[in-house]
């Protein structure tokens, strides 16, 4: 975060669900990037933007309640955000919760960095019957407001005005007042700091922290360097807990709550009365105890139904070129060393853009549009009694939600599970969950050959796998885990701006990462098959691929590169049989078909996935990943030889 260019740096900071990151790609475009915190695994995404001839850095924060949050994730954030302190915060705030928004917002006042409010979702609020005077809640929190659409792109150049405004007068708000004996003893605290003592923001910030934060490091640093601070922190605490007969931090966090439900009041006004909107009498249903299940069951099967409408099509409209370009380049290049070269980099290529990009396409398009509109987090609501029905905690949702996109960051997002316990049987369950190339080999081989509701019946049995791999190692951790407490964000019209935005940056996360990997993963098959190297690794794979599964030799060294990319194993199947994907029924059965599907989406987890196990959980569970996946996969592809 630090400003090495000299260049302004302004921080998007807010709640989740607040529309923060929309917001912040309304403003940075396409040319934002993804990166990591230094020396850390927490990512964030950043862009210059230019603006009327000035230029600024922007800095998008991972979405927190707090100041003083429990997610590892969140805590390397605000790190940054304490020790690089920004030029400018601007804090999103979700108008249609206006009231429980400002209690961050007011501690980030405390903080006393220059800031601007940009009040997001005002359209919502408004649907609502919640209409805010501006300026009046300008004057009461001594900060500037600008109201923002984010997914419509309103209030953005207003935003950008403002922010310049402040970054070229400076100031901070000047910090509210509590009630008296809660001031008098945040006064006590902040006169009882010493003069070298460290302090984060300013000296009225570290002296609440230091009161509310129970759980931060100022216990063990007080105890073993300041001992004399540490006893009079103490009695400060104590003495608020005996005024108000509750812990410290819930004094500290009530006076937050009381003063944002005062400056609410007092700026806002909530016609009550009208007509429910058409979005809460839907939200009724999709929430509903019962039909919410069958909802989210029609949900998931339209969801398969369209990408395999959209794809079946345009991938054989995209075959054709490819294999006629296979052709020509046999009849012109024979079967020589430049032949095996060329046709695996058109394969590896070719593969790409007909068998992957039409599903790969219109799943992450979907997947936006339903986490856009609200629904993926009413899902998660949804499945949390399925979730302790396995023996997990209901914060499991949201990793097993981000695995349907890619594994890696799902297996980083168990962050968020308070015990190790949890995040170990979460994190070997996650490699289970069909990801976006998997998805596309189920779609490519499952949906396409034998029908899409089998397909869907494919991801049912993943589902129902799931349970009981999650019941049985559960069973070897006999503590419960605790409930779920999850915002669910209201129901939105989606903007298609900013579905097309994240579409955009998923493929172009696979075209620099996955796709290099497929290309290079079918030139070695060539030349692997030109050295006649492949049979002799399959030979040796024989008793398993060919005995075991029952698919042809062939297949054998295709299963190894899976283990680079899920794609790899399909497009390279295709050039190991030596045929085009329209003739693959003429060398393989439906049932093979299965198999093969079985085994490649429950065998070892790609290498990144095994290397964030590694470097998240340790070695021995990463092998045990590996051990968990072989087994099942070698077991349930039997299986299914055996009964079909």
């Amino acid at each position: 975060m630090a400003n090495k260019n000299k260049y302004p740096v302004v921080v998007f900071i807010g709640q989740p669900n607040c529309g923060k990151s929309t917001l912040f790609n309304a403003v940075a475009g396409l040319k934002a990037e993804t990166s990591n915190f230094p020396g850390t695994s927490v990512k964030h995404t950043h862009s210059k933007v230019n603006y009327g001839g000035r230029i600024f850095n922007i800095i998008d924060l991972p979405g927190t309640y707090s100041l003083n949050p429990s997610d590892p994730a969140e805590k390397v954030a605000l790190t940054h955000l304490f020790s690089e302190k920004p030029d400018l915060v601007i804090n999103v705030v979700d108008a249609s919760i206006l009231g429980r928004s400002l209690e961050f917002t007011l501690e980030l006042i405390e903080l006393g960095y220059p800031m601007v409010i940009a009040l997001n979702m005002t359209d919502l609020a408004e649907k609502k019957g919640i209409e805010t005077d501006i300026k009046k809640l300008e004057r009461l929190l001594g900060v500037a407001v600008v109201p923002t659409v984010a997914y419509h792109g309103r209030g953005i150049k207003e935003l950008l005005e403002a922010a310049f405004h402040c970054l070229d007068e400076g100031g901070c708000a000047a910090h509210k007042r509590w009630s008296r004996d809660v001031e008098n003893k945040i006064q006590e605290m902040m006169h009882n700091l010493p003069r070298d003592f460290p302090v984060v923001g300013n000296p009225r910030f570290t002296a609440i922290k230091m009161i509310e934060a129970e759980n931060l490091l100022f216990n063990e640093f007080l105890q073993e360097l300041r001992p004399d601070l540490k006893k009079r922190l103490d009695k400060v605490r104590k003495d608020l807990e005996d005024m108000h007969n509750a812990p410290a931090y819930e004094v500290i966090a009530a006076e937050r709550h009381h003063l944002a439900m005062k400056i609410f009041e007092e700026s806002s006004t909530v016609k009550r009365g009208a007509k429910r909107a058409l979005l809460e009498r839907m939200d009724d249903l999709i929430m509903h105890p019962i039909l919410g299940y069958f909802i989210l069951l029609g949900v998931l099967v339209g969801f398969f139904l369209v990408i395999f409408k959209i794809g079946s099509p345009l991938e054989e409209i995209l075959l054709e070129p490819v294999g006629q370009l296979r052709e020509f380049l046999s009849s012109t290049l024979g079967s020589g060393f430049l032949f095996y070269v060329v046709d695996g980099l058109i394969q590896g290529v070719g593969g790409g853009i007909a068998i992957v990009l039409p599903f790969f396409v219109p799943l992450i398009f979907i997947m936006s549009f339903l986490e856009d509109v609200g629904y993926l987090a009413r899902a998660g609501f949804l499945m949390d009694n399925f979730m302790h029905g396995i023996g997990l905690h209901g914060k499991s949702v949201s990793p097993f939600i981000l695995g349907f996109g890619c594994n890696v960051p799902a297996i980083v997002s168990t962050r968020i599970l308070e015990s190790r316990r949890d995040r170990v049987i979460t994190s070997l369950l996650i490699p289970f969950i069909p990801c976006s190339a998997r998805t596309t080999i189920i779609l490519a081989l499952v949906a396409f050959y034998l029908g899409p509701m089998w397909a869907f019946g494919f991801y049912v049995f993943n589902m129902l796998l799931i349970g009981l791999l999650g019941r049985v190692m559960s069973f070897f951790y006999k503590e419960p885990s605790p409930g779920l407490i999850l915002e669910i964000p209201s129901l939105k019209l989606p903007s298609l701006k900013n579905m097309i935005q994240k579409t955009y940056f998923q493929l172009k996360s696979f075209m620099l990462f996955a796709w290099p990997i497929l290309i290079v993963g079918s030139i070695v098959l060539g030349l692997l098959q030109f050295f006649q190297i492949d049979g002799v690794i399959n030979t040796v794979l024989a008793p398993l691929v060919e005995k075991g599964l029952g698919l042809p030799r062939e297949t054998g060294v295709t299963l190894i590169f899976g283990f680079l990319r899920k794609e790899l194993s399909l497009v390279m199947m295709l050039q190991a049989l030596g045929v085009s994907y329209h003739d693959l029924m003429t060398v393989v059965s439906r049932e093979q078909i299965l198999v093969f599907t079985v085994f490649v989406s429950f065998f070892i987890p790609c290498l990144s996935t095994v290397a964030i196990i590694w470097k998240e959980l340790g070695a021995r569970i990463a092998f045990l990943s590996i051990a968990l996946n072989v087994t099942v996969a070698v077991t349930l592809s039997m299986l299914v030889r055996l009964v079909i």
